[in-house]
């Protein structure tokens, strides 16, 4: 890696896998990011107290937090989640030397400039945390979440198809790793057909998993009846045949959770996808991929980036931040 002697990263928003850098030997500073925030390089400096070797933003789901980042003088890594809400991100990591993006089948989506070394499938990562308990099990079928008529529309009529042939249906809101040792199968949806943290939440917790058929790498990662068992997406009949053979079978169940779990933690923790990062970096030529960033920069935001600031400029109401965004937008 270059600049061996600096390995700060200025660490913004969500933090994920951070412990696992911290493992690694960088040294972290972490930003956090409430509510809408933008951020300069200035910023950085001020926060940082130094020129870090690296600016990480973590998803956080927000607009672009991190205003003329074609222009840092650092490497700059985006780590990015939230595709299937925000279509915008694709033009925002233009700006960034590496992404890493959390849904294989959008990495089509960021092509124009990285190159396929610097444009990793992220996928999500189990927290150390999340780890089994052995509990008595109160509920043969667990759906943690949001379930409203308004909010979560589809959702709630599903489930209320799923809970007329299930009376063990037990849904509920709060802290997952407490609710779901409590299971004897842990039910996932995925609405948007994202793969989303909660599969690896499940099994990092030991549950067995009844998780929709989805794309986006989930059958490059788990195999289905080994590490958990799928249905058809928005099938209530197929969820309730596969969770009925389940529940049928004891050892089957406790198996498919074993094994699960295992697989998280063989391939699936925090340092993990710390060494995943961590390997891209060692293998890049970090000062040419940031030299050839910079130089690019007043292309890249004609072709991507100026229309990105100039939208949040009139959609943010903050004058500050509305001033920050213009002046990102500037030639």
């Amino acid at each position: 890696m270059n600049a061996k002697e600096n390995k700060t990263i200025a660490w913004v928003g969500n933090i994920f896998f951070r412990n696992g850098m911290d493992k690694l030997g960088y040294e972290i500073v972490y930003i956090p990011i409430s509510g809408q925030q933008v951020l300069t390089w200035h910023d950085i400096l001020e926060k940082t107290g130094t020129e870090p070797f690296a600016v990480l933003y973590a998803d956080r789901s927000i607009a672009p937090p991190l205003a003329r980042v074609e222009d840092f003088p650092c490497l700059t890594i985006f780590h990015c989640i939230d595709t299937h809400i925000h279509s915008w991100y694709p033009l925002y990591a233009q700006g960034f030397d590496i992404c890493l993006v959390s849904l294989k089948d959008h990495l089509e989506r960021f092509a124009p400039r990285l190159p396929e070394s610097r444009l990793i499938w992220f996928p999500p990562v189990a927290m150390d945390h999340d780890q089994p308990v052995e509990m008595e099990k109160e509920w043969d079928l667990l759906f943690v979440g949001t379930v409203d008529a308004e909010l979560t529309p589809e959702r709630k009529i599903f489930l209320d198809k799923v809970a007329e042939q299930i009376p063990g249906l037990h849904v509920t809101k709060g802290r997952f790793r407490e609710l779901f040792p409590k299971a004897k199968v842990v039910l996932n949806i995925a609405e948007r057909g994202d793969l989303n943290f909660r599969v690896f939440e499940a099994l990092a917790c030991g549950s067995c998993l009844l998780t929709p058929k989805i794309g986006n790498g989930l059958f490059d990662i788990f195999e289905d009846g080994v590490h958990l068992v799928s249905y058809e997406p928005n099938n209530a009949e197929d969820l309730i045949e596969k969770f009925n053979m389940l529940l049928a079978d004891d050892k089957l169940r406790e198996r498919i959770a074993r094994q699960g779990n295992e697989l998280i933690e063989r391939k699936h923790r925090i340092i993990n996808r710390a060494e995943t990062l961590h390997n891209i970096i060692n293998e890049m030529d970090v000062e040419t991929a940031i030299k050839n960033r910079i130089s690019a920069a007043p292309q890249l935001r004609r072709n991507f980036l100026k229309s990105l600031y100039l939208h949040w400029a009139e959609e943010i109401d903050d004058s500050k931040m509305q001033r920050i965004y213009l002046q990102a937008a500037k030639d």
